[in-house]
């Protein structure tokens, strides 16, 4: 009976230590599977120098083969997807009419849960077409579609009060994506929802 109980054990033992080097780390450089010093080393290893094996070292911020980062740095949050020809991300800076936008470009910055959009340049002032479709949303409030009137009256009291969640509509940060024909006017406004 004991000789069979070792066998178990044994059996038991090995079972357990290929199963842990299955959830080991991700090596995706094809030079095999991580060891316990594999798994510890990264932590010294822009120390003393990382080795060219073509592992990223703890702290890069190389993204893996599937474009996203490793490490969970910033770089998938510093820069919009493309948007199609038309359409870009504008700040409201002033007053709107129900005929007529003022706006800054925007440039992407670096956020912590998304892209930001920092204003840029001079005041721009774009002419809505008389058929504008605004897009309203909030993480507070469910969305809301509206017409060129209600899309001005939410622009000026968000500018007027930023941060108000009482008034027409809950402000967001000024944010919106904006859709411009070949004439030049804004034909569609999305706002981007922000706590």
């Amino acid at each position: 009976m004991s000789v069979s109980r070792r066998l178990l054990a044994t059996a038991l033992v090995a079972t357990a230590a290929f199963g842990l080097a299955a959830c080991g780390p991700d090596d995706s450089s094809g030079q095999g599977a991580g060891t316990a010093g594999a798994t510890a080393a990264p932590a010294t290893a822009p120390a003393t120098g990382a080795p060219a094996s073509g592992a990223p070292a703890s702290g890069t911020a190389k993204p893996a083969p599937s474009g996203k980062p490793t490490d969970g740095a910033p770089e998938g949050f510093c820069t919009s997807d493309p948007l199609p020809a038309g359409q870009k991300w504008v700040i409201v800076q002033k007053g709107t009419s129900a005929t007529a936008l003022v706006y800054k470009e925007s440039k992407d910055a670096c956020g912590v849960d998304d892209v930001a959009h920092e204003p840029t340049g001079a005041d721009k002032t774009a002419q809505f077409s008389p058929t504008v479709k605004g897009h309203l949303r909030s993480v507070v409030a469910a969305p809301k579609d509206v017409n060129a009137a209600d899309l001005a009256k939410h622009i000026n009291e968000c500018i007027a009060t930023p941060g108000n969640q009482k008034g027409f509509y809950p402000c967001s940060n000024g944010d919106y994506k904006i859709a411009v024909d070949a004439s030049g006017k804004v034909t569609e406004m999305w706002e981007r929802p922000s706590s």
